[in-house]
């Protein structure tokens, strides 16, 4: 048993494909790159796999196997000059995560029109396929980034002591609902790292004690002190608020996270 594989064919839906893959990795790594980089980056991609299938070594799978992450390595280079390994390793894991999620859309799109035309597909139809799939992975990345985008907000917090504003990303958690449990005030969390950063700001005869529960721990105490004033970034507006209650939490706000704060939700509204 064989298989004729036409290397032309093979090229083409290898360049087609490698434009999808680095366009959607750039996208998810927010690389920028213009559409002739990643044209050229998917034409070297074309050409080393179209090169390993031709080469009379081992079989073909084994070929397409070992330099599946050379290859990719190499595009990512051309398209978007990354140059460290620990970069190219990582841009090689994400594009194999879109090179699955790609194929799967294209196979079940590739199924209903078997269905619906009741014959072999076309090279033609078969581009148009990985086409779709890629502009419904593209619509999905997008509307992902959209909503973690809104979730997060920039906050300045002015720090007499450092003589300057204190800006950190902030994330709006809905399901706050932590409040002081005599004014009702609603109560914000910061790290303790952050806390160590401003605690110049925070008044001490305005100190409160804030009772929690949480998943994973029964009940526990929060200790909160307010902040003179906050700016909040929210649609390009700064929105300013005063007598902040900020409790320091020394759980669930890693330290390699992207924000710093949890804001209380009724902070945003007038």
């Amino acid at each position: 048993m064989y298989y004729k594989l036409y290397i032309d064919s093979i090229f083409i839906l290898q360049l087609t494909s490698n434009f999808y893959l680095l366009s959607l990795t750039g996208q998810i790594l927010r690389c920028t790159a213009t559409h002739r980089r990643i044209w050229i980056g998917a034409l070297v991609g074309a050409v080393m796999v179209s090169t390993v299938i031709m080469a009379p070594v081992a079989t073909v799978g084994i070929r397409l196997l070992f330099s599946a992450v050379p290859v990719s390595m190499c595009m990512l280079h051309v398209s978007f000059r990354m140059r460290h390994g620990k970069g190219l390793i990582h841009g090689s894991l994400v594009m194999a995560g879109c090179g699955f999620f790609l194929g799967s859309v294209m196979i079940w799109i590739l199924k209903q029109l078997r269905i619906a035309l009741k014959g072999n597909l076309s090279l033609f139809i078969t581009l148009l396929t990985g086409y779709l799939a890629y502009r419904i992975i593209k619509k999905i990345v997008y509307a992902v980034q959209k909503r973690k985008a809104d979730c997060l907000r920039m906050v300045a917090i002015y720090v007499p002591e450092l003589g300057r504003e204190v800006r950190i990303q902030a994330l709006i958690d809905t399901g706050n609902h932590l409040t002081d449990p005599i004014s009702q005030e609603p109560v914000s969390l910061i790290s303790a790292k952050l806390a160590e950063q401003i605690k110049s700001v925070f008044l001490p005869e305005k100190y409160h004690v804030i009772p929690f529960q949480s998943v994973g721990r029964d009940r526990g105490i929060l200790n909160a002190y307010e902040v003179p004033e906050v700016t909040i970034s929210v649609n390009e507006q700064n929105v300013r608020k005063e007598h902040v209650i900020v409790a320091i939490c020394n759980m669930g706000i890693p330290e390699e996270s992207v924000y710093q704060m949890i804001l209380h939700p009724r902070l945003l509204e007038d």
